[in-house]
């Protein structure tokens, strides 16, 4: 299975269910409303809640099998590889460290969104999961390049 075993494989699958939960719920919110003129209550909020783990929780995974694009056109590619993963572990490592004190208020204040009052914090948890271990995948591929 290589260095990496099953871990791209569990998030991509834990990714794709909330795909799927988004497109079912989007569905049966439409045929609710088409037919019974019953929408889903906090449609949107569940879709947000959905998009959020679906790209974060997937993040991850693109990171461990290193499957980002990738333009060769220069024959210096090492050097630009090394760049690139150096640039991702900085925006990566900024990011968290931007989001972590946001999250904290968040969940110290007890914000909740204003449909289903589900709480914030569980808007932040993928985000920060999704971020954090890229960041540490990009350390381990960058240390590894070097």
């Amino acid at each position: 299975m290589g260095k990496i075993g099953y871990v791209p494989i569990f998030l991509g699958y834990v990714a794709a269910a909330f795909l799927a939960a988004m497109v079912l719920l989007t569905v049966a919110d439409v045929l609710l409303r088409t037919f019974f003129s019953y929408p889903i209550r906090g449609m949107l909020e569940l879709i947000e809640l959905g998009l959020a783990c679906t790209i974060f929780i997937a993040l991850p995974a693109v990171f461990l099998r290193e499957g980002h694009l990738v333009v060769d056109v220069l024959r210096q590619r090492r050097i630009l590889d090394l760049m690139g993963t150096l640039v991702s572990l900085v925006v990566l490592a900024g990011m968290a460290w931007y989001m972590l004190p946001i999250a904290r208020n968040m969940y110290e204040f007890g914000d909740v969104t204003s449909d289903l009052s589900l709480p914030r914090i569980w808007y932040w948890v993928p985000v920060l999961f999704g971020v954090g271990a890229s960041a540490v995948v990009t350390l381990l591929h960058f240390k590894k390049k070097l």
